[in-house]
């Protein structure tokens, strides 16, 4: 069994889709619209085949995630991304730190033994950058 996808629900399905496509190579799909529903995603594919659904709902937005009652919310808890080697996370963090997002966790060795940093994706979503 695998994981097919994970998806995000996002306020600008673009500029997420662009973070993951420039800092982890993934290739964006085309924009997929429900009129019906107001629902808009895109998946972004990656080389091993693992894909991300990030969606769009006008109702479905910062504000409403602070309602305990609301069903859906924005984000999810994290998503890791392995990248081969500490001296790749060391440098795709610093990347990103140059690029000037936001580091929420420098390079380390977890107690669980993962050597990981952690930073956030343009809508706050923690993204794990691992070995």
């Amino acid at each position: 069994m695998k994981i097919e996808h994970v998806a995000i629900w996002a306020e600008d399905i673009d500029k997420v889709c662009e973070f993951y496509r420039k800092y982890f190579g993934g290739v964006v799909q085309p924009l997929y619209h429900n009129p019906a529903k107001q629902f808009t995603s895109r998946f972004i594919t990656f080389d091993d085949g693992a894909r991300l659904e990030i969606m769009h709902r006008p109702d479905i937005n910062i504000e409403t995630a602070e309602m305990s009652q609301h069903p859906e919310h924005i984000g999810f808890a994290h998503v890791s991304f392995s990248v081969g080697s500490k001296e790749k996370v060391d440098q795709l963090t610093q990347q990103m730190s140059d690029d000037g997002i936001t580091i929420v966790g420098q390079p380390r060795t977890t107690g669980d033994g993962y050597y990981e940093s952690v930073v956030l994706d343009p809508e706050s979503n923690r993204i794990e950058i691992t070995v």
